[in-house]
């Protein structure tokens, strides 16, 4: 009698060992079935845009400095001249732009000035802007000059093409879902003529146009981004000239 109960006894502590170990098994087959998947990840989009030629008659002319004209430390004065834009002294915000050895583009509201500068040699792209702020790319709308302060020497002779970029700027934010707009000028050669094209690179992707205009960046993912424009020719290669690629770091918010 004795031995059965102790029989009864272990057959019962093994029923519920299966069925506690069943009830395990279901409940985390429920479990993985209803786990949400990982949402699927964005391909960075990029887009051509046509710019319109708000100003196609206007002219900028640089009187001083002249070509690898020579400057003491300190304040180098700059003079344009500017024709057929309707240039409002100081009360229409940065309509003259100037970028200088490749940094991110400083605004002026007036055609004289005096900029203080260390010792080098220095490539000054200026170039005026249209209503929105982009700047015009056609020739005339734009000029480029050397110069040197203090004990420097001229740039090397360069015949490559470059090219000016007006935006991003570095350090530019932008909300998450926002389109960032890639402006450029290109100096020193034509893109259909010269078999070139401007390559914008983000997000681990690459955009190639032929066409002077804008380039829109679409879907990049929130944090910190480096955005490459450069020249390249026919097959691709990147050109070696100093200043005909860009990178730019901005953050999506």
């Amino acid at each position: 009698m004795k031995n059965n109960v102790f029989l009864w006894f272990i057959g019962s502590l093994v029923c519920l060992s299966c069925a506690s170990d069943s009830k395990k098994e279901t409940t985390s087959e429920l479990h993985e079935s209803v786990q949400t998947p990982a949402p699927a990840k964005k391909d960075v989009s990029f887009r051509y845009q046509m710019q319109e030629n708000s100003y196609p008659d206007a002219m900028l002319e640089l009187h001083s400095p002249l070509e690898n004209q020579s400057f003491d430390e300190g304040a180098v004065p700059f003079e344009f001249n500017i024709k057929n834009y309707p240039f409002e002294h100081g009360r229409k915000g940065f309509q003259l732009k100037m970028i200088i050895n490749g940094a991110d583009p400083i605004g002026f509201n007036m055609p004289i000035f005096r900029k203080e500068f260390d010792t080098g040699t220095f490539k000054v792209l200026a170039f005026l802007v249209d209503d929105d702020g982009m700047a015009l790319k056609e020739y005339g709308n734009y000029v480029e000059r050397d110069f040197m302060v203090g004990d420097s020497k001229p740039f090397p002779e360069e015949e490559d093409p470059y090219i000016g970029v007006n935006m991003p700027v570095n350090g530019a934010e932008y909300k998450e879902g926002e389109d960032i707009v890639v402006d450029y000028v290109l100096v020193g050669g034509d893109l259909e003529e010269d078999g070139l094209r401007v390559k914008v690179a983000a997000g681990g992707q690459e955009f190639m146009t032929d066409k002077l205009g804008l380039v829109n960046i679409g879907n990049l993912a929130k944090g910190l981004h480096k955005i490459t424009i450069s020249l390249v020719d026919g097959s691709g290669k990147e050109l070696s000239g100093v200043f005909s690629k860009s990178i730019k770091q901005v953050e999506v918010k």
